[in-house]
């Protein structure tokens, strides 16, 4: 076990040989003077990464803080204070790339807006409440944490990877989480308005609860093997998505547009499609319920499709392919087709009352 008060004294004798105060030493280490006073009471020690840059600040080895090293006065370096170094010296610091590591933590209540270069250390921790506002964190593992009331407003989250974890009353407005990949979440009343999630990935068993997306970018996006429940996703650009296998119930998908999206052996359930924009949208083995289809359908298909409690209402259908569909349970309301989407309703046994041509 660590000796806290013999590190506590080798860390006041090596700053000492080099002249630094307990505040130059907090300033080359980026922690307060507050810290460092605890260390050499024998209150608290380093952790291991701060030990690295600690020994390299004091000019010694890591084995100087060990109970058997013997020289440690002989590997003493003196360091020239912040104001003193060279430019080059300086140049080299302000390059060197920081690395935080933050994982199995207990964060409450604490500001690291602004943070940068986390990278893959921020796994196994509970983090209730904190602040990472305009941070960049891309390229982030977020694994086995729980996050709760934290806010991550404007920030960098792109090409990171969370995964078994559980995301509940956060802030993600206006971030990237473009190639960002989802698995295994629970994600519950989360605010992602406007956030770029342009080539996301949510996939094995996400579940998304009452959280907003509206206004969101999610081109390209993949919904797979989740469930999404009472989501808002209200003007969100979902050209290209793909959703495969994925249970869609109460979500509000109203000005959406669905331009070139897939559906795919999935349930889509009582969602609010107001005014969404269908175009090059194809649905293959999907299960409707408690549905009303309005507006535009243009280029669309429809494959072995199941439809319960379905309404067309006030659309416009044309160039719409169904293929092996029964319809014979679908309400067309006002409904207008061109002569061949007409053909192909007429071939899935759909009731024609309700359906005129367009002129």
């Amino acid at each position: 076990m660590l000796n806290t008060k013999m590190i506590g004294n080798k860390i006041a004798v090596a700053r000492k040989k080099i002249n630094l105060s307990q505040a130059q030493l907090a300033e080359h280490l980026f922690i307060s003077s507050q810290a460092v006073g605890k260390w050499e009471r024998g209150e608290s020690m380093p952790d291991i990464t701060t030990f690295n840059r600690l020994a390299e600040v004091l000019g010694v080895d890591l084995n100087y803080f060990s109970e058997n090293f013997q020289s440690e006065t002989s590997k003493t370096t003196p360091i020239e204070p912040l104001a003193n170094q060279s430019d080059e010296l300086l140049s080299i610091k302000q390059k060197k790339k920081l690395s935080w590591d933050m994982s199995n933590g207990n964060w409450v209540d604490a500001d690291f807006s602004g943070l940068k270069n986390l990278s893959q250390k921020f796994s196994s921790s509970n983090i209730q409440r904190c602040l990472f506002i305009e941070s960049d964190i891309s390229g982030l593992i977020l694994k086995n944490n729980n996050l709760n009331g934290c806010d991550f407003t404007n920030s960098n989250i792109s090409n990171s990877n969370i995964q078994s974890s559980n995301l509940t009353h956060n802030i993600f407005k206006n971030c990237s989480l473009q190639e960002t990949e989802f698995s295994r979440n629970y994600l519950k009343d989360c605010d992602f308005t406007g956030a770029n999630f342009i080539g996301a990935n949510f996939m094995k068993n996400n579940h998304l609860d009452n959280c907003d997306f509206s206004g969101s970018d999610i081109r390209k996006g993949q919904i797979l093997n989740s469930s999404l429940n009472k989501n808002t996703l209200k003007n969100c650009l979902l050209k290209e998505a793909l959703f495969f296998k994925s249970h869609i119930k109460d979500c509000d998908f109203s000005d959406a547009n669905f331009t070139e999206a897939e559906f795919k052996s999935g349930v889509f359930i009582n969602n609010p499609v107001v005014n969404a924009i269908w175009n090059h949208t194809s649905f293959v083995e999907m299960q409707f319920d408690d549905i009303i289809f309005e507006g535009t359908l243009e280029d669309c298909y429809f494959e072995n499709c199941e439809f319960k409690k379905v309404i067309f209402q006030n659309s416009t259908l044309t160039n719409t392919f169904f293929k092996n569909n029964n319809l014979k349970r679908v309400q067309f309301i006002n409904c207008q087709t061109d002569k061949i989407t007409y053909e192909f309703l007429k071939n899935n046994k759909a009731d024609l009352n309700g359906i005129t041509f367009l002129p």
